[in-house]
């Protein structure tokens, strides 16, 4: 199969579409417990969501045997997703995920019912935060901590962090996930936990784990520095896992070295799903050759993707959902479609064919004609 495609010189170009492999479904177990971060279809006007296709999204990744992140920043939570329709994504998601054998699900919670334009009290937002804590505890659900635009924003030093995070997971049902959210992935976190220096934060973070290591499951890291998750990696107490954030480095960062290892939760898998799926799987045979052969040709698609501004990452990965079938528009909460040029997307599209990710070569191709008619 062939298309044309434009350069950036405004030329155009015969690419053919390489044979793409197709995956066998795995529904786990695996050596490494595994998130996608997914994203929400909306309808046609972009202002609502489609909530039966977000569902049956949701049900493809676990039928991979993937968890769901619910209600992150890859469901542009803060980005086009407010509070009460987070609220609602995540009962549905929670009701859904009861009805779906081994279904995993984790649920962000944040601060996000406050204003972004005003500074808080330190007791403001640990009532923000246990309110919504005590919405996902209500149904059954699994907390992961968010980052907290209030928080950075009103938080004089780390000594403001600790007072909410030490009253939070004092009292947490059962151990959260905490999310270290990058700046890379929202400017308004940078120097979380009080510090601009990655390397401080760390410690300050690893203080507040270390202290309340029974009501920590694992701590997310998105800094896209493979050797600053590494390094707090070994500082983290035992039982208290690593989840990877890092869509450049996953591969390697899951595998592990010298008996250290992290689990997942990335936003990549949520458009590479039966990749991820089949990777997993030769991983938790001890295949590492066949685990890296599969991962290795999604890396470049995964950087592309998440290349700066990082921010705006959303928007490939709904473009290769909609390529694949999972959606009937390219469209996005708040038009954010828009946030990536033609010749971005025009890459997504070539990269995803190279690694292997295209579910329908045939739906795909035509899709990628429209778009490019316009």
């Amino acid at each position: 199969m062939e298309i044309k495609l434009p350069s950036a010189s405004g030329a155009w170009y015969a690419y053919e579409i390489p044979h793409q492999q197709v995956f066998q479904k795995y529904n786990g177990p695996f050596s490494r417990v595994a998130f996608a971060a997914a994203h929400v279809v909306p309808m046609h006007n972009g202002s609502q969501i489609n909530w039966e296709a977000t569902m049956a999204y949701r049900r493809h990744l676990w039928s991979y045997g993937l968890g769901v992140a619910e209600a992150m920043d890859t469901a542009q939570r803060g980005m086009g997703l407010d509070f009460n329709s987070a609220r609602e994504l995540i009962k549905k998601a929670i009701d859904e995920a009861k009805s779906f054998e081994g279904a995993l699900l984790a649920s962000g919670c944040g601060t996000d019912q406050l204003k972004a334009d005003k500074i808080y009290s330190i007791n403001e937002i640990i009532n923000a935060y246990e309110d919504q804590i005590a919405y996902v505890e209500s149904l059954g659900g699994k907390v992961i901590l968010m980052a907290s635009r209030a928080l950075a924003a009103s938080a004089k030093s780390a000594d403001d962090y600790e007072k909410v995070y030490d009253k939070i997971l004092t009292q947490v049902r059962e151990p959260v996930i905490i999310h270290w959210l990058g700046e890379m992935f929202d400017p308004a976190l940078k120097g979380y936990w009080g510090s601009e220096n990655h390397y401080e934060a760390m410690e300050i973070v690893n203080r507040i784990i270390t202290k309340h290591v029974h009501k920590v499951d694992g701590i997310k890291v998105s800094l896209l520095d493979k050797d600053k998750e590494v390094l707090l990696r070994k500082m983290l107490p035992d039982g208290v896992k690593m989840y990877t954030g890092d869509d450049f480095n996953y591969p390697e960062l899951i595998a592990g070295q010298e008996g250290k290892y992290s689990h997942a939760l990335l936003g990549i898998f949520d458009a590479i799903a039966p990749a991820a799926s089949a990777a997993l799987h030769q991983l938790s045979l001890g295949n590492e050759k066949a685990y890296f052969d599969i991962f290795n040709p999604t890396v470049a698609l995964s950087r592309h993707i998440f290349s700066e501004p990082t921010r705006y990452y959303k928007t490939g990965l709904v473009f290769l959902a909609w390529l694949n079938g999972f959606q009937n528009d390219f469209i996005m909460l708040g038009q954010q479609q828009t946030a990536r040029s033609t010749l971005h997307l025009v890459e997504t599209f070539k990269l995803a064919c190279q690694a292997n990710v295209l579910v329908n070569p045939e739906l795909a191709l035509q899709r990628m004609q429209h778009f490019l008619n316009g």
